[in-house]
């Protein structure tokens, strides 16, 4: 019996989230850092978990796929939203008729927002020493 999966990557800010999705019942299976961790226990806002399960909802696919996920960095937030967007694009390669409604809800861009680099004599990213006149 061969394993049919389909797998996608997200990520944000420093968030770096590979998916598997692969035919089951809808369970979560979360490993971050290359830890074990419980899904619920690991994403406790609610928010989070909706985040999460927004394009399988969107979908409706919730109960087709069993979701492996493999994150590393960033904070639980990136973390959600890395996932969110691995989950996306391993929708997509299962069936690419997903993809306009996915697009529609505006699941399938990449935020590319990160953070900006300290310069030298500055004291952080724009932040610059106090001005004196004399």
């Amino acid at each position: 019996m061969s394993l049919i999966q389909y797998y996608g990557t997200g990520k944000r800010k420093t968030s770096i989230a590979r998916v598997f999705l692969r035919t089951g019942k809808g369970d979560f299976t979360l490993f971050v850092n290359k830890r074990p961790r419980v899904f619920d226990d690991y994403f406790r806002m609610e928010t989070h978990r909706i985040k999460i399960k927004q394009p399988l909802a969107l979908t409706s696919t919730e109960d087709k796929f069993d979701i492996f996920m493999r994150v590393e960095g960033g904070g639980v937030h990136g973390q959600a939203e890395a996932v969110r967007l691995g989950i996306t694009r391993a929708l997509i390669e299962f069936n690419r008729e997903l993809k306009p409604a996915l697009k529609a809800a505006g699941l399938v861009t990449r935020d590319s927002r990160i953070k900006e680099r300290k310069k030298y004599g500055l004291l952080g990213a724009r932040k610059a020493p106090q001005y004196h006149k004399r």
